[in-house]
């Protein structure tokens, strides 16, 4: 009797797990969690692999990554050359032809001169008045001094215009003007300045030779040591007493005959 049951019980098991087995078998594998190391099951049939790279492969063609390097046709934006424009270069020239209120409206009216101040120099006394260079004992004479840009005009264009402007053959006097504050004065600066000053000086001389007027040349030739500002009402006489009488009568057809007015 015991025989029979064992029989019968061990019979039941494997009907049963004859049947579990055939049940797992018939399952789908798309629902079995996947437990493949270093994956995660975001849906029944989709799988996304981990990646250590935080950025997306598809980055935009061209961008730079914080440590690439340049290219080597490509120059470190620290390297590379401004492309501002360069300021202008900028000389000054020093001359006196007579009274400064008739030199500075003649250099006031070209190209490329940015200023023209009316001042003092030559002398020996520091500061001078008006007052003080009309006495003809300071040594200094009545100047001005020219800011240009050389790259429109040339310090060998100005001392054209210089001697144009002016008879440098009478000694200490121009026009009405007399004394020593009123002679013909260049003061250079530099050495290139006093090599253009003399050839300029000479190509005077040979060419009012040629006209027949050989007088000798009285234009000084020093270096600049000092320059000193002339008092305001000095400064753009002309342009601002266009209507005065010396304006009329000696700056005005000064300025006619260089055609510059």
């Amino acid at each position: 009797m015991s025989r029979c049951i064992l029989t019968t019980s061990l019979t039941l098991l494997l009907v049963l797990g004859a049947a579990a087995l055939e049940l797992e078998a018939s399952q789908s594998p798309s629902k079995r969690k996947s437990t493949r190391p270093g994956t995660t099951t975001t849906s029944p049939t989709t799988e996304v692999q981990k990646s250590d790279d935080p950025k997306p492969k598809d980055d935009p063609i061209g961008e730079k990554k914080a440590d690439e390097k340049p290219t080597k046709d490509e120059a470190p934006l620290d390297q590379k050359k401004s492309t501002a424009p360069k300021p202008p270069k900028i000389e000054r020239a020093t001359f006196g032809g007579g009274c400064f209120w008739c030199t500075e409206a003649v250099f006031q009216r070209l190209a490329g001169v940015q200023s023209v101040v009316s001042g003092y120099a030559g002398g020996n006394i520091p500061n001078p008045t008006y007052r003080d260079v009309s006495t003809g004992l300071t040594g200094h004479a009545e100047v001005i001094q020219i800011v240009f840009d050389p790259s429109l005009i040339s310090y060998e264009t100005l001392l054209v215009y210089f001697f144009k402007s002016h008879d440098p053959t009478t000694l200490n006097s121009q026009g009405p003007d007399f004394g020593t504050q009123y002679r013909s004065i260049i003061l250079f600066e530099t050495e290139e300045q006093k090599q253009t000053a003399l050839k300029v000086m000479k190509d005077y001389k040979e060419q009012t030779s040629a006209k027949g007027r050989s007088k000798r040349i009285t234009t000084q030739l020093v270096p600049l040591i000092a320059f000193y500002q002339a008092e305001a009402y000095h400064q753009n006489y002309y342009q601002n007493h266009s209507d005065e009488e010396y304006s009329q009568t000696y700056i005005a057809p000064k300025l006619k005959k260089l055609k510059l007015k």
